[in-house]
């Protein structure tokens, strides 16, 4: 690498780690006032809410990476463009493409890192920040259950509580359980009470006024039971064992598809979420390549 070569590339590096710094807390801002409730109101040590933020930023990095490689480029170039650096380099017989090199080499690099976080780092992230938060339930039973959306405690089962009005406590529960092969269960409940047994590792709910629904796998019966008082149980110890899941390549999910005619909803959501991934970091290449004659047409 020449001096000339360097010499650009520490240029991108200022204003990439600068706008990077910028976009991440702006992004960041969209969950802060979650985590200082967090932290205020339930009580959520200062450790953890860091852990969180750590295990949040692979999401976060996907994100901001490619804007803060585009922005560096516009801006290095932007600068070169206005201070005669370029006509300088121009001069001394340098082509564009020569003076691109570093602004190549930059970018690929980026690209390696935003490739690495979108296909590793992400699903690390999500299994880190799972384990995090049910390791918090044990101390605080009020952050298991997240109001207004499906939460998954534990493999095979998925709780949803409805967002209750301004003031109100929280009412209504429905639960799909399958734990169990043979039948799944669907429960709803009037109200509910979080209760843990530490000991045991264990947690749970205390569900007042519902049904349980007993839903075998051939659909030939089902039960339904009344209830008064119910209690659900679920294993710490077992939702903690979580292991990173195993994403299908191309082809498994092109073979899928193909055998279902184009019409396996799962399929054609893992194939979205397989472009997807592909598309930060191929994004960030472009964008880093395109900031180079931005950046010097800008100044003109």
């Amino acid at each position: 690498m020449t001096i000339l070569d360097r010499y650009i590339f520490k240029e991108l590096l200022v204003p990439f780690f600068i706008s990077l710094g910028i976009l991440c807390f702006i992004v960041l801002t969209k969950e802060m006032l979650r985590l200082v409730e967090l932290l205020v109101t339930n009580g959520v040590s200062l450790m953890a809410i860091l852990k969180v933020i750590i295990n949040l930023m692979p999401s976060f990095l996907v994100l901001t990476l490619p804007m803060a490689c585009l922005i560096s480029s516009i801006t290095t170039f932007s600068r070169f463009s206005f201070d005669k650096e370029l006509v300088a380099m121009r001069t001394a017989g340098l082509s564009l493409l020569r003076i691109a090199v570093p602004v190549f080499v930059f970018s690929f690099l980026v690209f390696l890192g935003t490739l690495f976080l979108s296909q590793w780092g992400q699903p690390w992230s999500s299994i880190s920040l799972k384990k995090l938060a049910i390791s918090l339930i044990q101390d605080q039973l009020n952050l298991a259950l997240e109001q207004g959306t499906f939460n998954e405690p534990a493999k095979d089962m998925m709780i949803f509580v409805p967002t209750p009005e301004p003031g109100e406590k929280a009412m209504g529960i429905f639960i799909l359980d399958q734990r169990d092969p043979e039948q799944e269960i669907i429960i709803t409940a009037r109200t509910f009470q979080m209760v843990k047994n530490p000991q045991r590792k264990q947690f749970g709910m205390r569900l007042y006024e519902g049904e349980i629904h007993h839903v075998p796998q051939d659909g030939a019966q089902h039960h339904q039971v009344a209830f008064s008082t119910y209690d659900l149980k679920i294993n710490l110890a077992q939702a903690l064992a979580v292991e990173t899941p195993k994403r299908p390549d191309y082809e498994h999910i092109m073979t899928g598809l193909n055998a279902s005619g184009w019409r396996d909803t799962n399929m054609l959501r893992r194939l979205m979420e397989y472009y997807k991934d592909l598309g930060f970091p191929v994004a960030t290449l472009i964008l880093g390549i395109l900031g180079m004659p931005v950046g010097i047409v800008s100044k003109r």
